[in-house]
């Protein structure tokens, strides 16, 4: 069944591995931490033991770079047995400021995009993440002038959508969500009674993963390059 988008009047769109890249710059992160500490432990078993721990400080240090970093340190913490040498620390301070200062690399037709839909219609960020780190990286991708809003949540659920909807007193029916997860950006949106559309990053962090079971009978499109979504809003 074909979804009318004729009501639509505000596009909200995700920011990391939706306007640019993001996650491969944790793979290549968590490899290189891997490689540190490859003496306690295997590349597998580290990968495995950061993403739980990771789970374990998300409620404390929330998204971003930065709990990232704090969550590689306190695993080399525990799997030396405090051990650790004040040099590896530093390399994986290093690490991550590398992260934060990488380069933003738009991916393919977003300022295309953005350009054409922001005619017509308003256009937010809905992102999660450090705001500091957000902040800077909307700033340096050139972007900020096809916004009308940027808000950066602590999560992405049904209620902070609802919250922000409210805010910007916005119809949940006249609004559209864009982004890669389907846990964060997608199923929310369907739930409240909004639209969304699906764009998948080539990787996908595995706590934005959803089961077939969680997805099913969820009405969303699904398309490869954000330039297909222009076809919804002729």
């Amino acid at each position: 069944m074909e979804v009318n988008y004729s009501n639509i009047k505000v596009i909200g769109f995700d920011a990391d591995d939706t306007l640019w890249v993001n996650e491969t710059y944790f793979r290549e992160a968590e490899e290189r931490v891997g490689l540190l500490l490859s003496h306690y432990e295997t590349p597998n078993k580290i990968d495995q033991e950061l993403f739980k721990m990771e789970m374990k400080n998300l409620s404390i240090y929330g998204y971003g770079v930065k709990g990232f970093i704090l969550s590689m340190i306190e695993l080399a913490v525990e799997l030396s047995n405090g051990k650790v040498s004040n040099t590896i620390i530093a390399e994986i301070l290093e690490i991550g400021k590398d992260m934060i200062n990488k380069p933003i690399e738009l991916l393919d037709g977003v300022e295309d995009v953005l350009k054409t839909l922001s005619k017509d219609y308003k256009l937010i960020v809905a992102t999660k993440g450090d705001l500091l780190d957000q902040e800077r990286k909307l700033e340096k991708s050139g972007l900020l002038k096809y916004f009308h809003h940027i808000e950066v949540l602590s999560e992405k659920q049904e209620v902070n959508y609802k919250q922000l909807l409210k805010r910007l007193d916005i119809e949940p029916e006249a609004f559209v969500m864009v982004g890669n997860s389907l846990k964060s950006d997608i199923l929310p949106l369907v739930k409240i009674g909004s639209k969304a559309i699906h764009v998948p990053f080539h990787t996908t962090w595995q706590h934005e993963k959803v089961s077939n079971h969680e997805s099913n009978g969820v009405e969303y499109e699904t398309e490869h390059s954000l330039t297909e979504i222009l076809k919804y809003f002729n």
